[in-house]
């Protein structure tokens, strides 16, 4: 006899199993990470961003939005518009849309690991909210809710 397993006395059944609890263990854990993409998260306000280092003249005065994104990012002219649509809506929201193809610098920066990546900047230009991949109006709208009332109670 082998010493260890002889794959021709493996049961196909539990060769069948093995790969099927794989296969949902994978499954799951893309799911976990696309519902986690999506949301937004809180960061540590340490940084203060400074716009020249964007190419931008100024940061909003009441907030920014600060939208990440490549030439060949398929979802990021859709971000953009949404984006627009919101700062076009409040007074004094900036959207700031940088692309990054030629920016490894900034990327590695602010640790974008895929684009769009949006980032919510208070007034004085501290990284309040980041989002990965493509955010939700009304959840970018509640977030920017969230910081603004946040700045003026400060």
């Amino acid at each position: 006899m082998h010493a260890g397993l002889a794959w021709d006395v493996v049961d196909p059944l539990i060769a069948v199993a093995v790969l099927a609890a794989l296969l949902a263990a994978t499954v799951g854990l893309g799911l976990a990470l696309r519902w986690r993409q999506n949301r937004p998260r809180r960061v540590d306000p340490d940084e203060v961003v400074d716009p020249a280092r964007l190419g931008a003249p100024a940061l909003g005065e009441v907030a920014t939005l600060l939208q990440f994104s490549t030439e060949f990012c398929a979802r990021c002219p859709g971000v953009h518009r949404t984006l627009s649509d919101i700062a076009a809506d409040r007074e004094g929201v900036v959207h700031l849309d940088v692309d990054l193809t030629n920016r490894t610098d900034i990327a590695q920066h602010f640790r974008v690991l895929q684009t769009p990546t949006t980032l919510i900047l208070d007034h004085r230009g501290t990284v309040r909210t980041r989002f990965g991949g493509t955010p939700r109006r009304d959840v970018v709208e509640l977030e920017l809710a969230r910081v603004t009332e946040e700045s003026t109670r400060v």
